[in-house]
């Protein structure tokens, strides 16, 4: 048996670094290529769905991740937006 899912992933720089980060698993991985980067993501994502099935422990785990079962299928919690925002913070001296 096997899982299909659609996972949404950002990518980006931090130096000369690329980072790989989804929160709809709260996941990062990093790597010095766009290319490593992804199928580290991948490698990743792997592992964390093996040890969670090993452990018995994915519906809770996806749970309180915000994800929702469906007709015996996992679907992710959908972002609504990837933006930047421009906050101002008051420092006092």
């Amino acid at each position: 048996m096997q899982m299909n899912l659609s996972i949404p992933v950002s990518f980006f720089m931090e130096g000369k670094t690329y980072i790989a980060y989804s929160p709809v698993l709260d996941l990062s991985t990093s790597a010095d290529s766009f290319e490593k980067a992804q199928k580290r993501f991948q490698e990743i994502v792997m592992i964390f769905f093996e040890e969670l099935i090993q452990k018995g422990t994915l519906d809770e785990v996806l749970s309180d991740l915000g994800w929702k079962k469906i007709k015996r299928e996992w679907n992710a919690p959908i972002p609504l937006s990837h933006q930047i925002q421009n906050v101002t913070i008051p420092l006092s001296c």
